[in-house]
């Protein structure tokens, strides 16, 4: 069963990179799975799935980096190598992929945006407070108000009941 999924998805890769122009980036989305694409200028192609939460930004840096690495690595010859997918093992491959399983300690900018994410919802909540507090000190402004004039029309009924009565 491992075989065929392997045999699928090296078959899927391949054509998929075929079928991306020099200097392209695609993603292509099936049920959970999303599968980036990336083709250099040079034709040198990688291909990575990912879950559908994945971030498509990092799914393409890490292609980036791995590809430059692998250009790095093998110079030119890469050009005249019959590519499969035992002779295209990539040492390194490895510790990116341990690196990228979280997006966000693996990406600055992924990272930064989480965190600017985060202090956002702080912020909106802060403000909600405040704006809350506002609200409940404008109430309290008001019934203060209310109570005020109560107070004044009791102290003139007072004083009216009392001025219009003889104590004896």
């Amino acid at each position: 069963m491992v075989h065929g999924v392997k045999e699928m998805l090296t078959f899927f890769s391949k054509t998929f990179a075929k079928r991306t122009e020099p200097g392209q980036r695609q993603s292509i989305t099936h049920e959970s799975y999303v599968v980036h694409c990336y083709v250099r200028s040079d034709g040198l192609a990688g291909v990575v799935t990912t879950d559908a939460e994945y971030p498509a930004r990092v799914a393409f840096v890490l292609l980036t980096q791995l590809l430059d690495e692998f250009t790095t690595a093998l110079g030119g010859s890469w050009k005249t190598m019959e590519m499969s997918v035992e002779s295209s093992a990539f040492p390194p491959l490895e510790g990116y992929l341990a690196k990228y399983q979280d997006p966000a300690s693996a990406d600055k900018v992924t990272k930064i945006q989480n965190d600017l994410d985060e202090t956002t919802t702080i912020l909106h909540k802060t403000i909600d407070a405040v704006l809350e507090r506002g609200v409940k000190l404008d109430s309290l402004v008001e019934k203060s108000d209310d109570l005020s004039r109560q107070s004044k029309m009791f102290y003139k009924q007072a004083k009216k009941t009392n001025s219009c009565c003889v104590i004896s």
